[in-house]
C-alpha cells in the first residue's frame, strides 16, 4: 500500500494540480475573506456583526465553507481525469487489485484536501488580522479559537475531497460528475433546506453537517427570518463532525467497491 500511495502522489506531483490547488486556496482563503472583512459585515443590509465580534469572525469564516465545493471537484476531477485520458486501464493493469488503488486515490486526494483546508486556514488568518488592522478594531475571538475554527474547515475540506473521489469512481464521465457536485452543493441542497418537513434531514446531508461543524447557522437564519418556514434545529458540532466522517467512510467504500464490478473502457 506504502508503494500504491507513493505511486498516487508522484503521478500527482507530475501534473499542475497540487500547485493550482494550493494557489486556489490562497485565493479562496485570502482573497474571499478580506473581501468580506474589508468590506464589513456591519456596512451589508441588514447590518451584520463585524469582525470584532466573535459572532462575525464566525459568519466571516463560516462563509469558507460555502466554497468547499472546491476540494469536491479536485477530487472528481482528478478519477475522472484518468477514466477522460484512457490511462485507468494502464493503472489498473499495472495494478490489478483496483480496491488497493482507489484507497491509495483516498489517502492522497484526502490529504490534498487537508492541504487545501490548511493553505485556505492561513490566507484565511491572515485576511482577517490584516482587515482588523486596517479597519482599527480587535478581532472579536483569540488566536486559539481561530485556530479552532479553521481547522474545522481544513478537516472538512479533506472530507469533500474524498467526496469528490467517490463521486469520480461512480461518474467516471468527468462533465456529469462536475454537473453532480455543483448541483447537489449549490442546488438540491438549498432546494431541501426550503421544503417544510423535508429540511429536517438537511443538518445531516454534508452541508447541514458542515454548517453544524463549523456553527455557521447564517444562511438558515436567514431564510427562516425571510420565508414563514420552521428551519430545522442545528446539530451540535461534534454530531456534525461525525456525520461529515461517515460520509467520507461511504464515500469510500463507494469508491473501492464501484469500480470493481465494472468494464474499464
Amino acid at each position: 500500500m506504502i508503494a500504491l500511495v507513493r505511486g498516487e502522489l508522484a503521478k500527482l506531483l507530475a501534473t499542475r494540480l497540487p500547485v493550482a490547488t494550493l494557489l486556489v486556496a490562497l485565493g479562496c482563503g485570502l482573497g474571499f475573506t478580506a473581501l468580506l472583512a474589508l468590506a464589513g459585515p456591519g456596512n451589508s443590509t441588514p447590518p451584520l456583526p463585524g469582525i470584532e465580534s466573535a459572532e462575525g469572525v464566525g459568519l466571516v469564516v463560516g462563509m469558507g465553507g460555502l466554497l468547499l465545493f472546491v476540494p469536491a471537484l479536485i477530487g472528481t476531477i482528478a478519477v475522472t481525469g484518468e477514466y477522460r485520458h484512457r490511462t485507468i486501464g494502464t493503472t489498473f493493469l499495472t495494478v490489478p487489485r483496483r480496491g488497493r488503488v482507489l484507497v491509495a486515490k483516498l489517502l492522497v486526494f484526502g490529504g490534498l484536501g487537508l492541504a487545501y483546508g490548511v493553505v485556505a486556514g492561513v490566507g484565511t488568518a491572515g485576511a482577517l488580522v490584516a482587515s482588523a488592522a486596517v479597519r482599527g478594531v480587535t478581532l472579536g475571538v483569540p488566536a486559539g479559537a481561530l485556530a479552532v475554527m479553521l481547522g474545522q474547515l481544513a478537516v472538512a475540506a479533506a472530507v469533500y475531497a474524498v467526496l469528490g473521489v467517490a463521486i469520480g469512481a461512480l461518474a467516471r464521465h468527468q462533465l456529469l460528475a462536475v454537473g453532480i457536485v455543483l448541483g447537489y452543493f449549490y442546488f438540491l441542497e438549498h432546494v431541501l433546506l426550503l421544503i417544510p418537513g423535508v429540511n429536517v434531514i438537511h443538518p445531516f446531508l454534508p452541508g447541514g453537517a458542515t454548517a453544524a461543524l463549523t456553527d455557521f447557522t447564517f444562511l438558515s437564519d436567514a431564510i427562516g427570518e425571510q420565508l414563514p418556514i420552521a428551519m430545522p434545529v442545528a446539530i451540535p458540532p461534534a454530531v456534525g463532525a461525525l456525520v461529515l466522517l461517515g460520509y467520507a467512510a461511504i464515500a469510500a467504500a463507494i469508491a473501492v467497491a464501484v469500480p470493481l464490478r465494472r468494464d474499464v473502457r
